[in-house]
């Protein structure tokens, strides 16, 4: 058995002091190493949050029953004892920053749900951390320092089962200091200065915005092992475009730190919007910032009052069903009807779009189309079976352009169909009927009508008033129009031009509450075309050029970077297998009606690639039937590398 002096730095010591040197023989344990260190020292402290780190090896030695000999430490192993726990800089959705004690010695998807349990944020495994866009410091701003929010003295026993105290966890009610970090976490901030907005780092293309893919952390490996230092600044945020079961009595904080992404996303065009939508999206932010300047924010009310809500509000309706008549019932039952005159288009690469006009009729969930009204009674044109497929809005109220458009599965991808309704009525009918379809649901489901009715609201919302703004424009003249929209605009228009633009669009949801303007906002942001895809530049097998793969969350798509098309869509439920090679950083992915793909990953590594992948995969398993435990092995079954847990 050997026995050898072992060298540990103690980093409590100072950076200045000695290594502490103590006798060891290969068969003790870490834990006996560590009860030799803390005798050496004689510092009375709490060492209970202490571990060893491996400086060669770059891992951490968190199994104390494991002897030297086990984890193969010789004598001339760099080992550092120090806490694993250290202050974190994090810069939040919002645009504020928190300091607060990380752990550094767990992967980054525990870390996160460490953070997210501190901020009261649910389903932390949406979120993640990653490295910040080095902004260009100019010499006159080396006098402002950024407030910084303290979060360190919140004892970690605190965080591992945070209790709630009127509706936020005890640790906030502490003092008052740390109630208006609260407020800061739950209440959205006012519209940003126009000069700022123009000072942040705007992405001008595709490739930009892939770059920025290429900062998150590897949610299996610690922040140590990948080179993050005490106090050293990362970003929260949210990486997975699922949001699961967004509740606004429990979900304060997330709710408005999700606003607060996706409004800075429109405003530093991270992703596209109409001019129409912009405006709306200006009339939101400046609706939600005047109601949460008078309108306090409510602090959930307790579980079991709401349970109790939530169960009388089921036996109601349990009541009125049982009371309704058989006729009633009969009525219900039979399907309501829809067929129309529609026009189609499939767009092919380099063609202009034609519409041509058919009648349409759907039946259970999927449309069939014929040449007109009398020759339905025979074979269709075609069959669309909308079961499984993409449906999106592309919509222009002014411009009376209602169109539906429609993704649908096939063996070799995605193929793409427009459907153009003639006005709102018809496009009402015809988008529900579609979503309901593509959810494996026909016309007859309950839900019909008010998909009908939602749809309806949502155009309402994109009219102009342009009669009754006028009284509500010489009251507003304060509105500072330039700080709602995105820069484009700042140099399209003058403020005094977008002012009635914006207030024309504030008439339609001025009636809206807090939550429900930001649920709203949250919605028309979801709807966009373009809502949900994170880019990776990447070249497939086989091509000399660099393509972009952009990853959303229940597809792959392929665009051709020299003309911005889609080129090819792949979804993940055709999935059958995907392979990372990592000794030449090559993904492969084979798809059912034997497609295979397969590309090396340019702007980032493809363990990111990879994490995404396996990450929607794992968000489309949650359930309420499986509770609120996340099943945090089978995350790493599907994201980890080849060095997974």
């Amino acid at each position: 058995m050997a026995a050898w002096d072992l060298s540990v730095t103690v980093e409590d010591l100072g950076s200045d002091a000695p290594p502490v040197t103590v006798s060891v023989a290969s068969d003790l344990h870490i834990g006996g190493v560590i009860l030799k260190l803390v005798e050496k020292t004689q510092i009375q402290h709490d060492w209970s949050d202490h571990a060893l780190w491996w400086e060669q090896k770059q891992r951490w030695l968190l199994r104390t029953a494991w002897t030297l000999e086990k984890y193969g430490i010789h004598a001339d192993a760099r080992l550092l004892f120090m806490p694993q726990h250290k202050p974190l800089k994090l810069g939040l959705p919002n645009g504020k920053t928190v300091m607060l004690r990380a752990c550094f010695s767990n992967p980054v998807f525990q870390t996160v749900m460490g953070i997210c349990r501190m901020l009261n944020i649910r389903h932390p495994e949406e979120l993640s951390l990653l490295r910040p866009v080095e902004e260009k410091k100019k010499k006159k701003d080396k006098d402002l320092t950024e407030e910084i929010y303290d979060l360190t003295e919140v004892p970690l026993s605190s965080v591992s089962r945070p209790c709630l105290y009127n509706g936020m966890p005890a640790h906030f009610a502490d003092s008052e200091q740390m109630e208006a970090i609260y407020k800061m976490l739950s209440v959205t901030q006012p519209p940003p200065a126009p000069e700022v907005i123009a000072k942040q780092y705007r992405p001008a293309s595709v490739v930009d915005k892939a770059h920025i893919n290429g900062r998150w952390l590897d949610s299996s490996r610690c922040l140590k092992q990948q080179g993050i230092q005490e106090n050293d600044r990362l970003w929260l945020r949210f990486k997975y475009y699922s949001f699961y079961d967004i509740e606004p009595k429990y979900d304060v904080v997330r709710l408005t730190q999700l606003y607060e992404q996706a409004r800075w996303a429109i405003l530093l065009e991270d992703i596209d919007c109409t001019e129409d939508e912009m405006m709306l999206f200006g009339a939101l932010q400046y609706h939600i910032n005047k109601v949460s300047l008078s309108e306090p924010q409510m602090l959930s009310s307790s579980a079991a009052l709401d349970d109790l809500e939530s169960a009388l509000q089921s036996l109601e309706v349990k009541m009125e069903g049982e009371s309704s008549s058989a006729s009633d019932l009969l009525e219900n039952m039979t399907a309501p009807e829809l067929n129309d005159y529609l026009k189609i288009f499939r767009p092919k690469r380099l063609t202009l779009k034609g519409y041509k006009q058919y009648w349409f009729k759907f039946q259970d969930t999927s449309i069939s189309y014929f040449k007109s009204k009398e020759e339905s009674i025979g074979e269709p044109i075609q069959q669309i079976n909308l079961k499984g497929c993409e449906v999106a809005p592309d919509v222009n109220v002014a411009a009376q352009k209602f169109l539906i458009r429609l993704l649908i599965p096939a063996p070799e991808g995605m193929n793409e169909v427009y459907l153009r309704c003639e006005n709102e009525q018809q496009y009402a009918q015809w988008m529900a009927g579609c979503r309901l379809a593509s959810k494996g649901k026909s016309l007859a489901d309950s839900s019909f009508q008010s998909e009908i009715q939602s749809i309806r609201s949502f155009l309402a919302m994109q009219k102009t008033n342009s009669g009754s703004s006028n009284n509500t424009a010489a009251s507003d003249e304060s509105i500072n129009t330039h700080s709602l929209v995105s820069p484009r605009y700042h140099k399209k228009y003058k403020p005094k031009q977008l002012t009635p633009r914006i207030l024309d669009a504030y008439q339609n949801v001025a009636q809206l509450s807090l939550t429900d303007a930001l649920m709203r906002f949250l919605q028309i942001w979801q709807a966009l075309p373009d809502f949900g895809l994170s880019y990776v530049v990447v070249r497939f097998k086989g091509s000399r050029k660099d393509e972009v793969l952009g990853i959303a969350p229940n597809r792959l798509i392929r665009i051709d970077l020299g003309v911005g098309d889609v080129v090819k869509t792949w979804r993940y439920n055709n999935m059958k297998q995907w392979n990372v090679n990592w000794d030449i950083k090559q993904m492969a992915i084979e798809f059912e009606g034997n497609v295979n793909i397969a590309f090396g990953c340019v702007t980032a590594d493809c363990k990111i690639v990879h994490e995404f992948i396996g990450g929607y995969i794992f968000m489309s398993t949650r359930s309420r039937e499986k509770s609120d435990t996340l099943n945090e092995e089978l995350f790493h079954k599907l994201t980890g590398g080849h060095e997974a847990l």
